[in-house]
């Protein structure tokens, strides 16, 4: 399609709007006021303005939906994108091709449906209703019939001002995301309650229900009610980004190897256990090899540790147990074929007691001793790496890719466990990626900002006189380097596949990647974790590009 068409549709999708004077703020305006503000500000400081402002004058009830959905905490789908496009196209009485086609220009289904259903010329007497309001609704409308949920989406639709409507059906997809750390919310809550952020992250984690909790409940001085299941906030690492030596002393850190598993957390309260992952999903009967703790583990104990396929004393490849995640039920066949093991990093309750701000080193005693009680061969401490100078430890790394890990962590002995993600006393130190160059074969139009460039795109390797696609990956090159691409594909696309565009296989880009794995997804035969690009291969020519065979290597070498 040329420019000037697609010029025409984005014309064609704004102008059906009639403007109107927005009521007062309130409700779902004033949610739909601070999504739009944290998407458009790139400094912390507007953000963390406009979350205080937020929850300085939101509804109570609307204020805890915002913590819920900022956490994590979204609503199933209740209808599917061919569901909204078909509505959205009988409302205008627009033709469905045309409604995809304005789709595949504006890049974003929730922001195209927004621009082309008119707003209402007078000011609707429900504008006022507030976000708990709408999202209670798609939970009440989860089992409903289509007709039901298309009667409740319709009349939202008409009720709603554009930018709120954009809102609204981003909730209602899977795509709902926000500029905005839990940090950053914590940081905001902590300037309207009487509360500290690390003790507001722990109140805002676990198994809690926004339909059912109220604000004055989830964030009272006095913690009401107590949740046994509730695992404390993670603490995160930076990756180190100059030069080791310069951390200091080797003898003031620890050193452990970096897993690549499921961070999570082993809780025994109440005689009861709870196995808790990092993006705070309960995955107790996901992993039953952990039952056996509920009898030997002591009440009272948290353990913050990764969980990975491990056999015979070896950790797997993260793939083994990639098999079991989103299974609803595990099979005995699962558990011989993707066995897990839980290796233990640090201690955070014991006794009951919250020893978090004891140091590493003594939270570190105390849970080998924990550990070397329990006799159990599915959790296992995470082994502590000898080393003496810096440049002894830069050789250890480079074995860890050979015992299937990232890399090294590297803790202060001196430190507490702290909230989030700090700079300081923990850090991250991964190997170099593995890298191979390819050919982009395929293109894409981008979402958010990104929604009218090609940024998304598919790579391919040579196998014999012929190219095959093995992976995509849409990060790693700067905003101009992204404009570069994007007028390319526009003068050298071949055919056109939905909002896909094939283009000549002439720019080759540098894709570095994690791990490589076997997988008939690909006609190549492989699957890369973590792909991105890291570099625009200017110098290299299509024809000097990696093969198959050489992804074939990689995987022998690296796909244990």
């Amino acid at each position: 399609m040329s420019n000037t068409n697609q010029n025409e549709l984005k014309t064609l999708a704004e102008t059906r709007n009639h403007t109107i004077t927005a009521p007062t703020l309130g409700g779902m305006q004033l949610f739909a006021q601070l999504v739009q503000q944290l998407g458009m500000s790139t400094k912390t400081n507007d953000k963390l303005d406009a979350l205080v402002n937020y929850f300085t004058h939101a509804d109570p009830k609307d204020k805890v939906w915002v913590i819920a959905l900022f956490s994590g905490r979204r609503p199933r789908r209740t209808v599917n994108s061919t569901q909204l496009q078909t509505w959205c196209a009988e409302l205008i009485n627009l033709p469905l091709w045309l409604l995809e086609e304005s789709y595949h220009t504006v890049g974003d289904l929730s922001e195209t449906i927004a621009l082309l259903v008119p707003e209402r010329a007078d000011t609707p007497a429900t504008a006022g209703k507030p976000l708990h309001y709408y999202v209670e609704q798609f939970l009440q409308l989860e089992k409903a019939d289509e007709q039901e949920k298309k009667t409740f989406i319709l009349q939202s639709w008409d009720e709603l001002t554009s930018k709120e409507r954009f809102v609204f059906n981003k909730l209602l997809s899977s795509t709902f995301r926000v500029g905005v750390s839990q940090g950053l919310m914590v940081n905001a809550l902590a300037k309207i309650v009487q509360l500290e952020p690390s003790v507001i992250a722990h109140r805002i984690s676990g198994n809690w229900d926004p339909a059912t909790t109220n604000f004055e409940e989830l964030l009272s001085e006095q913690d009401i009610s107590f949740d046994y299941s509730k695992p404390y906030p993670f603490y995160l690492a930076y990756a180190i980004e100059e030069e080791v030596s310069n951390l200091g002393e080797p003898a003031e850190w620890q050193a452990e190897w970096k897993w690549d598993g499921i961070r999570g957390q082993i809780i025994k309260r109440d005689n009861q256990l709870f196995v808790w992952s990092r993006g705070e999903d309960l995955i107790t009967g996901k992993f039953p090899e952990f039952s056996a703790l509920q009898a030997k583990l002591p009440d009272g104990v948290v353990i913050d540790g990764e969980i990975l396929p491990y056999r015979d004393g070896q950790v797997l490849n993260f793939n083994v147990l990639q098999t079991r995640i989103g299974r609803k039920n595990v099979t005995k066949k699962n558990l011989q074929e993707a066995p897990a093991g839980l290796f233990a990093y640090d201690l955070l309750e014991l006794g009951g007691q919250d020893i978090r701000h004891l140091s590493l080193s003594e939270r570190r005693t105390a849970l080998e001793i924990l550990i070397n009680d329990l006799q159990l061969p599915f959790i296992q401490l995470s082994p502590i790496v000898d080393f003496n100078s810096w440049d002894q430890l830069t050789q250890l790394r480079e074995q860890a890719r050979n015992i299937n890990s990232e890399g090294l962590m590297l803790k202060r002995k001196s430190s507490a466990y702290l909230v989030g993600r700090k700079r300081g006393d923990w850090w991250k130190w991964k190997i170099d990626p593995l890298t191979i160059d390819a050919v982009m074969v395929y293109a894409q139009k981008g979402a958010g900002r990104r929604s009218n460039l090609y940024t998304d795109y598919t790579f391919a390797v040579k196998d014999g006189d012929k190219l095959v696609t093995f992976t995509k990956a849409y990060s790693g090159l700067t905003d101009k380097e992204f404009a570069q691409v994007d007028a390319f594909v526009k003068r050298n696309s071949i055919e056109k596949f939905g909002p896909v565009r094939t283009v000549k296989p002439e720019l080759v880009f540098e894709i570095a990647f994690e791990g490589i794995a076997a997988s008939n997804r690909h006609k190549s035969g492989v699957a890369l974790r973590f792909p991105r690009i890291s570099r625009w291969r200017t110098d290299k020519k299509p024809e000097e590009i990696n093969t198959v065979e050489d992804l074939k290597k990689m995987l022998e070498l690296y796909g244990k």
